[in-house]
């Protein structure tokens, strides 16, 4: 009777080791994300132009980086990744709250991207906003609200939100501890509360009062030409990054012949409504993910060169790597490129 209670015990043990071990190793949250080598994935399915010109014999490709909160399993793995690097995770900052903001990046980068496509190809348009939403919580002001990140505003005060304009006209004037109502949507229901405002700034004799959140508008570019309207498909990929090679894919649909060339072409940078385009962060894992990829041909910022430089020379990559200030540089050097044989 003992030596079966012993083990009984002596299992009971071993179970209870393996579920501490187990949650340890794989879901006991660290201080830590992991950045790696992501995708490089073709655009043309991404983006739909109604009357565009179907011809595309290569390929554009807009490139990621995997980006994971780390476990200990993962981050004992990761030491033997050679692509691998390990980053503290920014204090106070969730994983909803990390999504809503590169949400908010890449519609950001669409909306850009369209415009410089529309400014090369001569194509008129206006820019209509659609709704304003929440990005984040402040790290240093204590909200009142009851907000998250991904809600988007629908009233203040009984008044109408479409614009960022319009909510700081309905604030302006108000005073740190004044109630105003909110209503917001949130996953497809509507919200009503009454939020206390919260000092969140102003020179050195007044104060400014505010809700204590980030804030976004999402916009719309709608041509004045019918038959010129781009529309982005739905992934779950976020950042503003893509800014550059969306802006190819857009023009090359717009216009006539096939900027491609037949060449695999992928690149990066941000996307400015002027054309201008802007570094970008883990450049080194774009690269191997290209690389794997097959392209030929990499669109890099100029500011990024020398790190897309040493990365694809460390890997021996034969892609080429085509440093850009703006999209100008980079429709110069398709246009100029002989078509591939």
């Amino acid at each position: 009777m003992r030596q079966s209670r012993s083990r009984i015990i002596k299992s009971g043990l071993y179970v209870l080791t393996i579920i501490i071990l187990v949650y340890v190793v794989v879901y006991m949250p660290t201080p830590y994300m992991i950045n790696q080598p992501g995708t490089a994935e073709e655009i043309k399915p991404m983006v739909t132009v109604q009357d565009a010109d179907p011809e595309e014999k290569g390929t554009f490709m807009l490139t990621t980086v995997s980006v994971s909160y780390a476990n200990l399993a993962m981050l004992v793995t990761s030491q033997f990744n050679t692509h691998a690097e390990i980053i503290r995770k920014e204090p106070d900052r969730d994983e909803k709250e990390y999504a809503t903001e590169q949400k908010y990046y890449m519609s950001s980068s669409q909306s850009n991207a369209i415009v410089a496509a529309y400014n090369q190809a001569d194509v008129p348009y206006e820019i209509v906003p659609e709704y304003v939403f929440i990005v984040g919580l402040s790290k240093t002001i204590q909200t009142k609200g009851d907000f998250l990140p991904g809600d988007i505003f629908t009233k203040v005060n009984g008044a109408s939100v479409g614009r960022l304009e319009d909510l700081a006209s309905l604030l302006k004037g108000k005073k740190v501890g004044e109630t105003v109502s909110v209503e917001l949507k949130r996953d497809g229901k509507i919200l009503n509360q009454q939020v206390e405002l919260v000092e969140i700034g102003g020179d050195s004799e007044t104060t400014k009062a505010g809700l204590g959140v980030s804030i976004g508008e999402v916009r719309k570019v709608m041509p004045n030409e019918s038959g010129k309207e781009v529309k982005f498909a739905n992934t779950r990929i976020g950042g503003p990054s893509a800014g550059l090679m969306f802006t190819l894919e857009i023009y090359n649909q717009l216009t006539s012949g096939d900027l491609s060339k037949g060449y695999r072409i992928a690149g990066t940078g941000t996307m400015s409504v002027d054309g201008t385009v802007g570094p970008i962060g883990g450049v080194q894992f774009k690269i191997v993910a290209s690389d794997r990829e097959h392209a030929e041909i990499f669109f890099v910022p100029e500011s990024n060169y020398n790190d897309a430089k040493a990365k694809a020379e460390a890997i021996g990559s034969k892609m080429t790597l085509v440093p850009v200030k703006n999209v100008d540089d980079a429709l110069k050097y398709l246009e100029e490129l002989p078509p591939k044989a």
